[in-house]
């Protein structure tokens, strides 16, 4: 969650925890609570190469690192790891934008992902008055790149996505937890306790606790 001027904004990276698991979202954004793993540091350590702003310019492109983005109009706000500027007769002004999303692991076809990559999307069209029909997906470990197309059924569905985190902002509740083969992945099983009764909220919980 983040504030501007007393404005609920949802962050773009939580389309991807949504996606995963509402409860996942709800830890990270409204409760503040974040444990480290041996897959989050490799991601964190992929980002550090690309997580400082900067334009590079080469001979018929531009390539924008750590790009700021933001939808006024559906509230998101983020920044896009690589942002490659294709030249365009259409939009000469700003040239054809392409996001690049930079993920650990090995080619997938993760919808979370996807969502990630359609919400920066969906920043950089508003923001720039152009149209976003396609980015991309960078694996660190394969080193491979999955492009992907922002039709209508993504972005569809990256919108309701985004409504209803929105939503749960607003509610100030985290979602129950929905205990499945997806926990064992998450770096958040021990602190969310999915086997924790619904109607209590995990931040109280803790507090409550004598350790």
């Amino acid at each position: 969650m983040m504030m501007e001027d007393d404005e609920l904004l949802i962050s773009l990276s939580a389309l991807e925890h949504w996606s995963y698991c509402p409860r996942q979202c709800g830890l990270i954004y409204l409760e503040n609570i974040w444990a480290e793993s041996v897959r989050t540091a490799e991601g964190r350590h992929l980002h550090d190469h690309v997580d400082l702003p900067g334009l590079e310019i080469r001979p018929g492109l531009r390539m924008a690192r750590a790009l700021y983005l933001r939808s006024l109009q559906y509230k998101l706000v983020g920044r896009a790891d690589m942002v490659y500027f294709y030249p365009d007769p259409l939009w000469p002004k700003f040239g054809r934008p392409f996001p690049v999303e930079y993920k650990r692991g090995i080619k997938n076809n993760f919808r979370s992902a996807e969502l990630q990559l359609c919400g920066q999307a969906i920043c950089l069209s508003e923001m720039l008055s152009v149209p976003v029909p396609y980015g991309a997906i960078y694996y660190g470990t394969s080193r491979r790149r999955r492009e992907v197309e922002f039709n209508t059924d993504l972005i569809e569905e990256t919108l309701e996505t985004a409504s209803a985190i929105l939503s749960m902002l607003e509610s100030g509740k985290t979602p129950p937890p929905e205990a499945g083969n997806k926990c064992d992945e998450c770096s958040l099983n021990v602190l969310c306790m999915p086997e924790m009764p619904n109607n209590r909220n995990l931040q109280f919980y803790m507090e409550g606790v004598n350790l």
